[in-house]
């Protein structure tokens, strides 16, 4: 399972959208400081997480949420 995920900053409230394979790990890993994009904004939580038989199914839902509208839809959601 494959999963494309959004997290807010509890620091910041920056969102940050990514795609993996084990969500709780890297979740963990924003939130150790061990990604140089997002260590500026530790702690961060889950706001949406969905996921894909695929990676590229994920990698497709990332790109998504990258654009106008799919940012358009985070907003909405928190």
């Amino acid at each position: 399972m494959f999963y494309c995920y959004a997290l807010r900053s509890q620091k910041t409230g920056h969102r940050y959208v990514g795609s993996c394979e084990n969500l709780t790990e890297r979740i963990r890993r924003h939130n150790a400081g061990d990604s140089k994009a997002t260590r500026h904004g530790v702690p961060w939580i889950l706001v949406r997480s969905e996921g894909f038989a695929t990676r590229s199914e994920a990698a497709q839902c990332e790109r998504y949420y990258k654009t106008g509208r799919g940012r358009d839809e985070l907003n909405r959601i928190g």
